[in-house]
């Protein structure tokens, strides 16, 4: 049996459980109402130190005489409290009792580096003195704190944790403290040769992580206090219940239906009835009834209340119920959740839209009072809102095969003449897009055509039917903002919810037709968001307002069903769903609450705060298993989070954001896959498997701050709000086509009339054209069933495309730079030390600086200024850098071989705070101070010798090493030994690339072979030889062969002086390839922009390459007269090597067999290098058969 979990503000059972937990864990603690109400009012009641706060005095001596049961009651106490999310007081508990240490809690605060909480939990189970383990735990816990603030350069904060943290250690050893002080004394500490092979924070923590948790394990003052008891869910609950059924049984006239009033004294069904019991609306604590003579468990709505409807499993955790995961041992994770546990940032509210520029009329309205806020523009669109159903032709199960398939490239600008506020796609016929704007218009637009087909100002449509609160805030301010426009399931209906009191809904028969169906006063004030569900079989339209309800009306007779009130602020969006055939909905208000309800009137299952605290609006996945967030506080910092359902709890939280938003973000999603939002200018997508922004776009610009953006049913079309009123339409290469065959198809508009109401033949077509296999698609018939029962028998028209259209691609040109005037470049500074060839090139990692590696082993070290004209310091064309050297004027130079020189490989890897490079030429392997340029250490001298370094993406001290011998040898730095020696090629490896992902590394060798290897056992995956075109022949019998993982760390580019090729890493399957023609020159060197978006390629006849990542079409070509000058003869001088920035995609840099080295980008007019020709083929994803396409003449790749 399970018991549900739930904490209302004003429930007196659940208070009196806390307040006798209190009193069980301090006896003497009196508790009077004041000091009830103080902590138990709002905030999820104040999770702060509920119980440990109120016994601090004496609990230590108190617990100490505890009996063995006193200590299981502890226990009882703490999976309570987890189970309560009462997060701080959990540990606080843990901490004063010194029952159980977490030690999931303890790495947790260790990697996030809050020291103060890591000694003050610790020193509930040991103090310094203790023992030589509890000694060394907290010297290596105050080093580190030490070591950060020498990294950091704060020395004033260093010293203060030497005097104070670290001097107690002096008298058991005073020349390690010594030694210690002396670093204060160093510029970079790691010039300490004890201390070189220090890397990153991150990593310096994790390593002595690892160290701590064995001292702890060791120490047997941990002993027993390491496992949690393994418990059945809400154990205390259960005791409780017994308790209850027992007193019951005891009673002389035991009534049926006991009421329960309090759990400070005995139940007895013979005492006087006082004050009324709680109303099952309002009291979440009690249980659904019992089977016969059994009393009832502690728990959902009321006292002895049957349950009206099964609570659905998705609801449980965000509901009353615990999660079925048992107190777990600290091994396991934080007590009692398996997952993630409930962030802050679920407790907390969200923000409305706003725009300066925008005047919303609605004096009475506080919901848009809230809107013009601290100058945020008025940019929300909320996330559609619809109940699943699916349309034959119509899959929402379509998986996207590339982030190509993402719309990107703006096909169409709509010039709406007003600011968009809300948009949505027809669900059928997906060319057709609704619109609402700021001054109450609506518009139908088929995109194809860029025809708007309606266009209604906002009217009453009858005055008299309206509230007197209405009428009379109209004739003082007539103007009507649309907050939310949206579609019904099958398209026949829409609905407008205004920023005054109304919701209108129209009735949709094709074409233009566009007719009144439903005029509702909804609610009091704006009303904030719409959509339509299910319910019993029953269309429903689901209102939110100002007035801080939710209401249900039945869309055919307007009549309201529901009335949900709960929310003690308006009330911000809703979305319906429905799991485990029990429909549901939930609600969020500006106060941050998300609640959820069922379609009864027991009140909100839900009661939990949502990351942003202000505007939050929630979206399922297009299959309806995957709940999403997306919200905006009122400091501007916007989230998007994913959901755990089954536990109320945010599974993953989305990165990319800039750290305060213009507006309110608003978000959408597709496919099962992806997820966009609108912030910073631009549109950023996201992988919904992994928290790293996929990519940005700008749609060529002139953005709002925050776009709205909608995308169409398929995911082919992406709808954004731009300035000066418009709509940017973008599109992938299938909404590209769709959009080609309305244009090219009579604008007439010819209607097929099939059946009154009749149905636009082109809005048809669209749906016929969306998917991939368009043009052979048979004729269907979709019959929707409309509002008054008829029938509505929907055409699926094939366009009548002539042989590929009026196709853009027949206009469309490779963009040819062939003079500097065409782009920007910079030659760097040079060396006089270096007049050889440019070896390996790499930007540092905070994108300020590049790193150089000659053929005679010098490094060169590039560092961009803070200047007026570069004032973020970064990288560019623009602005010259300085060629950096340190004051004592040393060089980075490796060991050379003392012979065959000219054989040597040159290869080197740089650490990720930028702090240190390994490198090798030929001779042993250098570790080069990035900041002094001094040799911090050697090793592994030849044979054999190092050919390509890689740094473990999880580990900066585990070091993957290619070898000329063909080996690959896995090296930990930290303890001086090789771990691992792989063996599978033939040659020498000339390419590593780690995936963390998919914990694989990816090697590949002058043998043209490619090798898989697991990054846990190093044991060889998969293996295979790279496919060489024909008619193409290598150069040499060592021709390199290069790796580099894409962004999604599933797909990697392969380089090869005959190919460019992108590989699946887990079936090792080429499912792309470019080879240039076969009279071309080959590919030196090739890499992918840092947003994988792009893929710079370098040619031996001097000429540069820019391809679109996704489908290796090449878009743009940079010649060789671009960038030298006349006087160099271009054919002795060839770019070797190309590296990408590490934040802008759209520049790179090239070094030269001259020792030259340059850095590009595009025109500010133009902003990235020429546009990707159209796809005409099907999907972008479909794989490249042997396309022949060469660096000299513009064809585009065939495929």
């Amino acid at each position: 049996m399970t018991y549900p979990i739930s904490a209302p503000a004003y429930n007196p059972l659940y208070l009196e459980l806390v307040v006798s937990l209190s009193n069980l864990l301090c006896p003497s603690s009196s508790f009077s109402a004041q000091s009830i109400s103080l902590f138990f009012i709002p905030k999820g009641l104040r999770s702060a130190h509920i119980i440990a706060d109120f016994c601090s005095s004496g609990f230590r001596d108190d617990l100490a005489t505890m009996s063995s049961l006193s200590r299981e009651l502890v226990f009882l106490i703490l999976q309570f409290l987890d189970e309560e999310k009462f997060k701080e007081t959990v540990h606080k508990l843990e901490q004063e009792s010194g029952f159980f240490f977490n030690m999931k809690y303890f790495e947790d605060e260790v990697h996030n580096g809050n020291w103060d909480e890591v000694e003050k939990y610790l020193s509930g189970f040991t103090k310094v003195d203790d023992n030589r383990y509890s000694m060394k735990i907290f010297f290596e816990i105050r080093k580190q704190k030490y070591l950060e603030a020498l990294d950091k350069h704060d020395r004033s904060k260093a010293v203060d944790i030497l005097v104070k943290d670290l001097k107690v250690f002096a008298s058991f050893n005073e020349e390690l403290f010594k030694e210690i002080t002396q670093l204060l004394t160093l510029d970079n500490f790691r010039e300490n040769e004890q201390l070189s092979k220090y890397g990153d924070t991150k990593s310096a923590r994790a390593i002595m992580l690892v160290e701590l948790k064995k001292l702890i394990e060791a120490n047997p003052l941990f002993r027993d206090k390491l496992q949690f008891p393994n418990l059945k869910n809400s154990r205390l609950r259960t005791l409780i219940n017994q308790s209850l059924n027992w007193q019951h049984q005891l009673c002389k006239n035991p009534r049926p239906n006991p009421d329960i009033k309090t759990l400070f004294v005995d139940h007895s069904c013979g005492q006087p009835n006082g004050a009324r019991a709680p109303s099952p609306a309002n009291n979440p604590l009690l249980g659904s009834l019992p089977k016969a003579g059994g009393f009832p468990p502690l728990g959902a709505h009321g006292p002895f209340q049957p349950t009206p409807a099964p609570v659905p499993a998705p609801l449980a955790g965000w509901m009353s119920n615990p999660p079925t995961a048992s107190h777990p041992a600290v091994s396991g994770g934080a007590i009692g959740l398996g997952g993630p546990s409930m962030p802050a940032g679920l407790k907390h509210p969200r923000t409305p839209p706003t725009n300066t520029s925008l005047d919303y009329p609605s004096g009475d309205s506080d919901h848009a009072s809230k809107r013009r806020v601290i100058g945020i523009s008025d940019e929300v669109n909320l996330p559609v809102n619809v109940m699943p159903v699916s349309f034959p032709g119509h899959s929402h199960n379509q998986a996207f095969n590339a982030p190509d398939d993402l719309p990107k490239n703006v096909a169409r600008t709509l010039n709406q003449g007003s600011n968009p506020m809300s948009m949505d796609f027809h669900p059928v016929h997906q060319n057709i897009l609704l619109v609402g704007t700021n001054v109450g218009d609506i518009a139908l637009w088929e995109v194809g055509s860029r025809e708007r087909l309606v266009l209604r100002n906002f009217k009453v449509w009858d005055l008299g039917a309206c509230s007197v609160s209405l009428q009379a805030a109209l004739v003082k301010d007539p103007g009507v903002s649309v907050n939310r426009i949206i579609w019904s399931p099958d398209g026949s209906l829409f609905g407008v919810a205004y920023s005054r009191h109304i919701v209108q809904i129209y009735s949709y028969h094709g074409g233009d037709e566009v007719r009144q169906h439903l005029e509702i006063d909804a609610h009091v004030g704006g009303v904030n968001d719409l959509a339509f569900s299910h319910p019993n079989k029953q269309l429903c339209v689901i209102t939110c307002g100002d007035d801080k309800t939710i209401k249900v009306w039945d869309a055919i007779s307007g009549s309201r069903q529901y009335t949900f009130e709960g929310h003690e602020a308006p009330v911000y969006s809703v979305c319906p769903h429905f799991k485990e055939n029990i429909q549901f909905i939930f609600s969020t208000a500006l106060d941050g609450k998300i609640k959820a309800w069922l379609y009864d009137n027991l009140g909100s299952r839900v009661d939990y705060e949502a990351p942003g605290r202000w505007c939050t609006t929630m979206a399922y996945s297009a299959d309806g298993t995957r709940l999403f967030s997306c919200g905006t506080s009122k400091d501007g910092e916007s989230h998007i989070v994913e959901w755990n359902e089954s536990e109320g709890a945010v599974k993953r939280t989305y990165q990319g954001f800039r750290k305060r938003s213009l507006g309110v973000v608003q978000f959408d999603t597709t496919k099962n896959r992806f997820l966009a939002a609108g912030d910073d200018f631009s549109i950023k997508f996201w992988d919904m498997d992994n928290v790293q922004l996929l990519t940005s776009i700008d749609a060529d610009g002139n953005l709002l701050a925050s776009p709205r953006i909608r995308f169409n049913k398929d995911g082919t079309l992406l709808a954004a709000s731009a300035n000066d009123n418009s709509i940017k339409i973008l599109a992938n290469s299938d909404g590209l086509r769709m959009l080609r065959a309305f244009e090219s198809y009579d604008a007439a508009r010819a209607s097929e009339t099939v059946k009154k109401p009749t149905i636009n033949a082109l809005s048809a077509a669209a749906a016929a054209t969306t998917s991939a296999g368009l043009a052979d698609r048979v004729t269907s018939v979709v019959t929707s069933s409309g509002m008054n029962g008829d029938a509505r028998t929907v055409v699926d028209v094939k366009p009548r495309i002539a042989e590929e259209i009026n196709d853009k691609s027949k206009i469309w040109k490779l963009s040819e730079i062939t003079d500097p005037s065409q782009c920007r470049s910079l030659k760097l500074p040079e060396h006089l030390r270096v007049s050889t060839k440019i070896s390996r090139l790499i930007y540092t990692n905070s994108g300020n600086g590049i790193l150089a590696l000659a053929a005679n082993a010098i490094h060169l070290l590039w560092k961009w200024q803070r200047l007026d004209r570069n004032s973020s310091g970064r990288a560019t064309a623009s602005v010259a850098p300085q060629l950096w050297q340190p004051s004592s004027g040393i060089l980075m130079t490796n060991e050379f071989p003392a012979t065959n020189p000219e054989d040597a490989v040159p290869c080197f890897a740089l650490s990720k705070n930028d702090s240190y490079v390994m490198s090798a030429s030929g001779g042993k392997i250098s570790l080069f101070n990035m900041m002094t340029f001094k040799t911090m250490t050697t090793f592994m001298p030849p044979p054999p010798a190092a050919t390509f370094l890689a740094f473990h993406p999880q580990d900066n001290n585990i070091i993957a090493i290619g070898m000329d011998d063909s080996t690959i040898q896995i090296y930990n730095v930290r303890v001086d030994e090789v771990k691992s020696k792989l063996k599978g090629h033939s040659k020498r490896i000339t390419g590593l690339a780690f995936s963390h992902a998919l914990n694989v590394l990816v090697s590949s060798g002058a043998d043209a072979q490619l090798c898989v290897w697991n990054s846990d056992t190093w044991e060889k995956q998969k293996t295979r030889f790279l496919q060489i075109p024909g008619g193409r022949t290598p150069t040499t019998t060592l021709s390199d062969t290069r790796v580099q993982f894409h962004q999604d760390q599933t797909h990697f580019l392969v380089v090869h002086e005959t190919q460019l090729s992108i590989y699946e890493a887990t079936k090792l399957e080429c499912v792309k390839q470019w080879p240039p023609r076969e009279s071309a020159a080959p590919i030196s060197h090739a890499m992918f922009s840092c947003d994988s978006q792009l893929v710079y390629a370098s040619f031996l006849d001097g000429s540069v390459c820019v391809f679109t990542a996704s489908n290796l079409q090449m878009r743009c070509r940079i010649s060789s007269s671009a960038y030298l000058s006349p006087s160099v003869g271009n054919s002795n001088v060839q770019p070797l090597v190309i590296a990408a920035h590490p934040q802008e995609p759209y520049q790179f840099a090239i070094g030269l067999s001259d020792g030259g080295v340059h850095v590009f980008e595009p025109l500010e007019s133009e902003g990235k290098w020429g546009v990707p020709p159209p796809d005409e083929n099907g999907s972008a994803s479909s794989v490249a058969a042997t396309p022949s396409v060469g660096t000299s003449g513009s064809d585009q790749p065939q495929r």
